[in-house]
């Protein structure tokens, strides 16, 4: 009988150990299953039981981690003040109740890795009431993180676009008034005086740089659709290149073959391009060195490695022996807002690389650390094209007929009147859309047409020349139409004809570049 006593009094001493053993495996079993890292102290703050998800977190696996401090192993910084905080336990202890984590704090891995988490500690009271501990759960947001800074640095960024574009649109009709003034004096100048001439050869010569950084401005803001003419990839790099090494210590070395075809691009976008090859390149050698850029021709065939059409190239290879690109870093220079330069903002390689592809072109990337890198550019050539050399003057080609402009700005107007008149055509202006199609419906009805029309493509308050020249075609299936801008990558810019246009000129523009275009529209 006195057994049967002993071993019934046993196994009622062994039940409470029991229950605890089967109810802390249900709880292991149950932060196993949860998605949220889990940890769970005692009232001093050592920790009992952490799930697989907050090892996989904090770098610290369960039979480690069971019996240490909270703050030895869960080891939090704000991200505002960069302090460590260790409080999270006297904090619940102190106050008994639920302690969450308005904002992400950051948590450092036992590697030193660092996420993002938002988290939230809770009391555990036994029976009577008495705190015996508490449970933490946390949350990586780390991506999420990302994904919100990244979406507020696109809204600015598109802000920044807005403004831009505006910017550039009022500086390039602004221009168009220089320049076409400048153009004008010229034409009036006594050819004999050298110093008047050249003192408006180097006015012109500075509005073209200051079409050229607008140009730029645009393509940084939005890297919009390309407006390709025939040009020279030498004189390109030795421009872009020297313009953004001023001051600099960085020197280039460049090389080309005498031979070297032309390219058909967007000078100012590929320009920009150059720039920030370059610029890179500089910033890889802060103390000094030498930038090797060489452009060479390229044929590509069907079976090429490269993500080209088969066709004629120029590369274009901008190198430096700066730092170098680790590996893991190699794979993620061209996407946004990725960088290593804490003075940069990450997407001047992301816009390069978009400019490049809108030229059916490519770009590569070849590092070493500590050796160097090396960035290769394909565009496409048009060997059987000429370029006209910078510096050489060409005679007008002077017209006659009736020109129809129009124009929201009156100083545009005037000067157009002006300009035109002065190379042999008769002049009628337009301040809008509506008043265009009025006068050339008059004129075509009347048997004395307008030879040609130029057109704003933007009139802010009224009809511009994207609507405006479905009416005219309407009117007049074989108008002449040039359609002219200061949002210069405007996709009508590029693609004119597909919107009924027969020709383009964006702004600024002087009287060489009007007798051009229309010169070539009446001539068809």
């Amino acid at each position: 009988m006195s057994n049967s006593l002993e071993i019934l009094d046993n196994a009622e001493r062994r039940r409470p150990e029991y229950e605890f053993a089967i109810e802390n495996e249900r709880l292991s079993a149950a932060l196993r299953l949860t998605g949220d890292a889990m940890v769970i102290t005692d009232a001093e703050g050592r920790i009992l039981l952490i799930n697989k998800v907050a090892e996989e977190l904090t770098g610290w696996l369960e039979e480690k981690a069971i019996g240490k401090s909270l703050c030895e192993v869960f080891h939090i910084i704000n991200e505002k003040t960069g302090k460590r905080r260790d409080d999270l336990t006297e904090c619940v202890m102190r106050t008994g109740g639920m302690l969450g984590a308005k904002n992400p704090e950051i948590l450092i891995a036992r590697d030193g890795t660092e996420r993002n988490i938002i988290n939230n500690a809770t009391p555990i009271y036994d029976e009577e009431g008495v705190m015996i501990g508490m449970t933490m759960a946390f949350r990586d947001v780390t991506g999420e993180q990302r994904m919100l800074e990244d979406l507020l640095k696109t809204q600015k960024l598109d802000s920044i676009s807005i403004l831009a574009s505006g910017i550039a649109h009022d500086l390039n009709n602004i221009l168009t008034v220089i320049l076409g003034n400048i153009s004008l004096a010229k034409i009036y100048t006594n050819p004999r005086d050298t110093k008047s001439s050249q003192r408006l050869a180097e006015a012109e010569k500075a509005s073209m740089q200051a079409k050229a950084l607008t140009s730029q401005l645009l393509a940084s803001s939005k890297g919009g659709s390309p407006v390709l003419e025939t040009a020279s990839a030498l004189e390109l790099i030795e421009h872009s290149a020297g313009y953004v090494l001023k001051g600099s210590n960085a020197k280039t070395e460049i090389s080309a073959p005498d031979e070297l075809w032309p390219l058909e691009i967007d000078v100012a976008q590929i320009g920009q391009v150059i720039s920030n090859l370059v610029i890179n390149s500089s910033q890889a050698m802060p103390e000094s060195g030498i930038i090797k850029i060489c452009a060479r021709n390229v044929i590509v065939g069907t079976e090429s490695h490269l993500p080209l059409k088969a066709g004629t190239y120029v590369k274009i290879s901008v190198q430096d022996h700066g730092i170098g690109i680790s590996e893991r870093h190699l794979q993620k220079v061209f996407e946004p807002y990725f960088t290593t330069n804490r003075e940069g903002n990450g997407l001047g390689l992301t816009i390069s690389n978009l400019i490049i592809r809108n030229h059916n072109g490519h770009i590569a990337v070849e590092s070493q650390e500590g050796v160097g890198t090396t960035f290769s550019v394909y565009l496409p050539a048009s060997p059987e094209k000429v370029v006209t050399r910078n510096g050489v003057e060409e005679s007008l080609m002077v017209g006659e007929g009736k020109i129809l402009m129009m124009d929201d700005e009156d100083i545009v107007r005037d000067l157009a009147r002006e300009t035109l008149s002065s190379i042999g055509y008769k002049v009628t202006t337009a301040k809008d859309g509506a008043e265009a199609i009025e006068l050339y419906r008059q004129a075509h009805e009347s048997n004395n047409p307008f030879s040609a029309v130029i057109m704003d493509l933007t009139v802010p308050g009224g009809m511009g020349g994207r609507e405006a020249i479905r009416k005219l075609n309407e009117i007049d299936p074989e108008a002449r139409v040039i359609v002219s801008s200061g949002y210069s990558n405007d996709p009508v810019m590029s693609n004119f004809r597909d919107y009924g246009f027969k020709g383009a000129i964006a702004k600024p523009y002087g009287v060489k570049e009007l007798s051009e275009i229309l010169h070539a529209v009446t001539a068809n």
